[in-house]
């Protein structure tokens, strides 16, 4: 007896510390008694969550074009913006940017989708009086949210920009020699990971506390140009990282992979072009990407531009990932996005 009780309580024992080691820590979340401060203005959603958002250019009273900005992996509304206020004014625009779903000040939400971020962002436009259409920005991971834009919510678009835009390797209706090609020319530690977050989200956590895999840096994963916008960035007063995932790495970080590299409702590859009232002069849909940008592997975006003619392709020469954070390619961005 003594002996099965101790195979008990060892069992127990692996079974609890299993337990432990998969479930992420409850979030923090802002304005509750154990959470961080609410320092930014939010707006409140129909469901009760709130999302914060900061503002930036000409004021939305006498803006001519309205922009909402979607921010990429690990980053908030107090990213760096690469262009001046006297460049809003010139362009007579108004930027809203907000923290997604779970970064920042933004409560968190676990049932958050591809639909569901469109559907903030229309939200967002709504109790800012942002008028019956405006346009929208997304950058790196933050592009899904663009996507979802484009097939759930384009009747309130009037331009939507994807810059240097992430790629799901699990798109049904991509070929599959392509995704996996493209997969393949990515770091081991970058495969396993994101094949994790597609496959047994469950182990996410588990995963992300092991020391097994280097960074994004130490991977080689950054070009020159990339590392000294990087450090410029870095250094910019706006960057506040501790900011970011105040409220629980799982909340931001993780539901962020989930979403993105999880199994979509649609396909963007399939996509019908959602515009009917852009002149044959200018699409209402732009994407940006860098020649040597090694974290979203070109070949798929340029095989996505060639299947998608209503979106117009720029490629930029030598340009790698931090390309949002060129002045000089966010001014370009802007003004082909913009009506002249």
């Amino acid at each position: 007896m003594i002996i099965i009780a101790t195979i008990f309580a060892f069992a127990l024992g692996i079974v609890g510390w299993i337990y432990v080691a998969l479930k992420p820590p409850s979030p923090k979340i802002c304005g509750t008694p154990n959470g961080p401060q609410v320092t930014s203005p939010r707006v409140k959603l129909n469901d009760g969550r709130h999302l914060a958002y900061k503002e930036f250019g000409v004021p939305k009273e006498k803006a001519q074009y309205k922009i909402i900005l979607s921010h990429g992996y690990n980053a908030s509304k107090d990213m760096h913006i690469a262009v001046s206020q006297e460049f809003m004014e010139e362009v007579k625009a108004y930027m809203v940017i907000y923290d997604r779903a779970g970064y920042g000040e933004s409560d968190p939400y676990p049932s958050r989708s591809v639909k569901t971020e469109a559907f903030d962002i229309e939200e967002l436009a709504d109790k800012l009086k942002l008028g019956s259409k405006f346009y929208v920005i997304g950058c790196s991971l933050g592009a899904y949210p663009i996507w979802g834009c484009l097939k759930y919510i384009p009747h309130r678009l009037l331009g939507a920009c994807l810059v240097v835009p992430f790629v799901n390797y699990w798109w049904h209706a991509t070929p599959s020699a392509l995704a996996k090609r493209s997969f393949e020319q990515l770091p081991k530690s970058f495969q396993l990971t994101f094949g994790i977050a597609h496959h047994t989200p469950w182990l996410y956590y588990w995963w992300t506390k092991q020391k097994w895999f280097p960074s994004m840096m130490d991977e080689g994963m950054f070009t020159d140009s990339d590392f000294e916008l990087f450090m410029g960035v870095m250094n910019t007063l706006d960057n506040r990282p501790e900011k970011r995932r105040q409220q629980g790495e799982h909340e931001s970080l993780h539901r962020d992979l989930f979403v993105s590299f999880g199994n979509w409702d649609f396909d963007p590859i399939e996509m019908a072009n959602p515009f009917t009232h852009c002149n044959s002069n200018k699409s209402c849909v732009q994407m940006w990407q860098g020649s040597a940008d090694r974290v979203v592997p070109v070949e798929l975006n340029r095989f996505l531009a060639r299947k998608l003619p209503w979106i117009e392709y720029h490629e930029i020469p030598n340009a790698g990932h931090m390309l949002f954070h060129d002045h000089r390619s966010l001014e370009a961005i802007m003004r082909a996005l913009l009506p002249p």
